[in-house]
């Protein structure tokens, strides 16, 4: 009986000892084991088992996580003070010796890379003008990235990118050029005003142009067709009237009259009729006694 209650206690400090021991990985994670204060082996996600009160398991986050550099003042290239915000994109990478390196390497590798990332954008913008700063902020954002791989390649992290968040100009430097800014607006709006106009007065000169062109070649055309209408007339007289003269005068002489509406006297209704007929090849009435 007491063999039994003795073997029954022994079972139950092993499943007490066996469920104690055992550690649970998450695939975002990756462990470190310990034994008595020395790194014994590498823990993958998935079910792991240490030794309760003997080994001691670290886990590692190994997705990628971002820390901002939070906010400061910066003297630039010609003293104006700058707001300056950053934010650093980085992961732990999940091979064992990168793993152990950012645990043994570097004490709190967040914390470091936080103050690494404000010395080194003090080093940077301290060395440009505010208005280049605001320019260049990839090429910022390159030497900040640059900087921060150099400083902890040993420490088993991949600095993955890097975004220059804000850089803010004093008050009354940002109300400056916020009236530079306005200023060129206004001048770009009123070049283009100015342009547009120039270019509807061209358009509207040519336009007149076009029309007087216009006009010109008709009274041309017009003044063409009736040249040819009274060389056509010229062609026919010629040869209709020729020893006609006094019959002509008459006809025109009869046509001025009735154009200027006058009283004229004229011969009798048989002569009127005899130079009409005669003009449109009729033959001239007879007399009458």
């Amino acid at each position: 009986m007491i063999l039994i209650n003795i073997g029954i206690g022994v079972g139950l400090v092993i499943l007490f000892l066996f469920f104690s021991g055992i550690r649970i990985v998450r695939p975002t994670h990756r462990g470190l084991v310990e034994r008595l204060g020395k790194y014994k082996r590498f823990a993958h996600y998935g079910f792991n088992w240490v030794i309760p009160g003997i080994d001691r398991m670290f886990q590692i986050n190994v997705t990628e996580v971002m820390v901002d550099a939070q906010p400061q003042e910066i003297i630039t290239n010609d003293n104006l003070n700058a707001r300056v915000d950053a934010q650093v994109y980085f992961k732990v990478k999940s091979d064992e010796e990168s793993v152990k390196n950012s645990t043994y390497n570097v004490n709190n590798y967040q914390w470091q890379i936080v103050n690494l990332a404000r010395t080194t954008l003090r080093n940077i913008i301290g060395t440009l003008t505010l208005k280049s700063a605001n320019s260049e902020r990839g090429k910022i954002n390159s030497e900040l990235q640059r900087t921060l791989r150099e400083e902890t390649g040993s420490w088993g992290i991949e600095i993955v990118r890097t975004e220059l968040k804000e850089i803010d100009p004093p008050k009354d430097v940002q109300e400056t050029m916020n009236k530079v800014v306005k200023a060129e607006n206004e001048k770009i709006a009123a070049i283009d005003f100015a342009t547009a106009t120039e270019t509807m007065a061209d358009g509207a000169r040519r336009a007149e142009i076009k029309k007087a062109e216009g006009i010109r070649q008709a009274r041309i055309l017009a003044a063409e067709g009736e040249a040819q209408a009274i060389k056509l007339v010229n062609e026919a007289a010629n040869q209709y009237f020729v020893g006609n003269a006094q019959l002509l005068r008459r006809l025109e002489t009869v046509e001025k009259a009735m154009a200027s509406n006058a009283k004229i006297i004229v011969p009798g209704d048989a002569q009127l009729v005899n130079v009409i007929g005669d003009l449109a090849g009729v033959l001239p009435l007879p007399k009458k006694d």
